[in-house]
């Protein structure tokens, strides 16, 4: 009987590297697949009962807006306050709108919204629609909360009234207790920036800046007393801290 010779293993050996490569790789691919798709439902609130848009989007703020200064409890401030200015001043507001713009005026100041070298409030309000869609929000009113967010800011000028109201409450909020707390709270303990000198630089930056930028009637009047505040905390730390040398 002839001499039956073995076929060579080394095809199969061959085989399974290549089948293990590939595996390797599906795995890698479905691993991002898996990540890239938790970024997205992170990134994006869930769909509330139709008409129940507004309490979707303050527990989407609650979740997401983690900072001491500009966060979550800042736009209920912000919202809260602007609607105050407004009744003082007898302006009619639409309350869709500044409700919008209030609690997601600064969701750009976070990942995964945030924009290299792109202003957070610009990018805020280029992107706002892909939270408020499919909330129940009216989004015929999107144009509305894009141009408030867009001027939240205290250097910028408002449009309307929505914008107008945001615009004064954020910038009152940089004031008083509320604005010492909130710029106090960003201080590093390990001595990164800012430090304890430097947040007050930031608060006497907003002492000379902010206060000539409130431009509501009501806004203005509150000015004052919160300016005043300011001044008498950043008087006597500097007398308990021998001109900060020791804070």
């Amino acid at each position: 009987m002839p001499t039956v010779r073995r076929k060579s293993r080394k095809p199969l050996v061959l085989a399974a590297s290549v089948l293990a490569v590939l595996s390797a790789h599906f795995a890698a691919a479905s691993t991002l697949i898996a990540a890239a798709a938790s970024a997205a439902a992170a990134a994006a609130p869930a769909a509330g009962k139709p008409g129940d848009w507004r309490t979707t989007i303050r527990e989407f703020a609650a979740q997401h807006f983690k900072n001491p200064a500009w966060g979550y409890s800042h736009c209920q401030r912000d919202y809260a306050l602007a609607r105050e200015l407004a009744a003082a001043d007898h302006a009619k507001l639409d309350d869709d709108v500044l409700y919008a713009a209030a609690y997601l005026h600064d969701m750009a100041a976070f990942a995964p919204w945030e924009k290299e070298k792109v202003d957070h409030a610009d990018q805020a309000a280029s992107i706002v629609d892909t939270i408020l869609k499919g909330t129940g929000f009216p989004m015929a009113k999107i144009d509305a909360v894009r141009g408030a967010i867009r001027t939240h800011m205290y250097d910028r000028d408002p449009v309307g009234a929505q914008a107008l109201y945001l615009h004064d409450a954020d910038a009152l909020d940089w004031l008083g207790a509320i604005g010492v707390a909130r710029i106090i709270a960003l201080v590093d303990p390990k001595g990164g920036p800012p430090d304890g000198p430097r947040a007050v630089a930031m608060l006497e930056d907003n002492l000379a800046h902010v206060p000539s930028r409130v431009l509501s009637p009501a806004g203005r009047a509150r000015v004052e007393p919160r300016k005043a505040e300011l001044e008498r905390f950043l008087k006597e730390l500097r007398q308990e801290s021998e001109d900060l040398r020791t804070l």
